[in-house]
């Protein structure tokens, strides 16, 4: 679902408003503790879509070195990073130039840079040989594959921990996440000028509103503000680095799933500081073929499922589909 923008105000909201979630506590051997932290899980899912994690076990130094390659990437010259070409993909892969993406439909294109590689494709398919990595920058892609098998943990343990919050088994999911849906980009944002009058186009900033596809989105962020969360009530607040934590997010896919009972809420990303930007997100979803009807205990007769099942693989390419002008050929 994209969202309309109105403007770019952003409340300075405490940073509390969006919770922290221990994901060790998730996982502590008292059962006890892990019923509390599920709780808690339960009460950010069903509010904003959004927390803070911490206890991930992510190396530091496993994030910096993408964050580093990331900036050497960017770096290059354009016609080795246009030699990746996305548009050249026939399953949307590789480098995305500037205004390439427009991920609020009703906007103008986003004003970022963006290099994306994925597992399986959205038929079930394998996907790995159409991940293409440039040849002057032979670093880039172990500190991508290092990255992504440090993602591919978090992000089960976290719908193990949705699971929990659902007060079902927390391997409930295992089955369907077997060769799931994951996508790991990198992308740079340049810093957008405040124009005279101190008022930015929002059908033009780093990326326009929208919410994510799949499940799940785990988020790293260097230290530059640009984060915004729609409150619900028209007012944005920001969702601001905090070391050593990523931002995760509910995808689309676990809203329907869960009857709309966990929020998939819109967000978007503006660079304001006079810095270049770079942020690493994942994104995270069940194998294609999972179908997506509402779990246990989300529907009934006073909550009737609003949605028709469909097939997980079959939505995401739908939604990409979208973003890229619906022409693109996708697998």
């Amino acid at each position: 679902m994209n969202g309309q923008m109105n403007g770019l105000a952003a409340r300075e909201a405490d940073l509390a408003t969006l919770p922290v979630i221990d994901m060790a506590r998730l996982a502590d051997a008292d059962p006890n503790v892990r019923a509390q932290e599920a709780g808690a899980l339960r009460t950010a899912c069903v509010g904003s879509g959004f927390f803070y994690a911490r206890g991930h076990a992510v190396p530091p130094e496993t994030t910096a070195a993408l964050f580093d390659q990331a900036r050497a990437f960017f770096d290059l010259p354009l016609e080795h990073k246009m030699a990746l070409d996305i548009n050249a993909s026939p399953v949307l892969r590789g480098y995305g130039a500037l205004l390439s993406e427009n991920t609020d439909v009703t906007a103008r294109g986003d004003l970022h840079e963006a290099f994306d590689i994925g597992g399986v494709l959205y038929d079930g398919s394998p996907g790995e040989h159409y991940n293409r990595f440039p040849a002057a920058l032979p670093t880039l892609e172990p500190a991508m594959r290092a990255y992504w098998d440090q993602m591919l943990r978090v992000a089960r343990a976290l719908m193990g921990g949705f699971a929990l919050a659902l007060e079902l088994e927390a391997d409930y999911f295992a089955s369907v996440l077997t060769d799931p849906q994951a996508f790991l980009r990198v992308l740079h944002y340049p810093p957008q000028e405040m124009p005279r009058g101190g008022q930015i186009d929002p059908t033009q900033i780093g990326i326009g509103a929208h919410s994510d596809y799949e499940s799940l989105t785990i988020l790293a962020q260097d230290d530059n503000r640009a984060l915004q969360v729609s409150d619900g009530a028209g007012g944005w607040l920001w969702a601001d680095p905090r070391p050593g934590m990523f931002v995760v997010n509910i995808g689309d896919q676990m809203a329907r799933w869960t009857n709309d009972l966990f929020r998939s809420t819109v967000h978007r990303a503006t660079n304001l500081t006079g810095r270049r930007r770079y942020s690493i997100p994942f994104f995270f979803g069940p194998n294609p073929d999972a179908v997506i009807a509402p779990l246990p205990g989300c529907a009934g007769p006073d909550r009737p499922a609003r949605y028709e099942p469909i097939g997980a693989g079959e939505y995401s390419r739908t939604r990409k589909a979208a973003t890229y002008g619906g022409t693109a050929p996708l697998a």
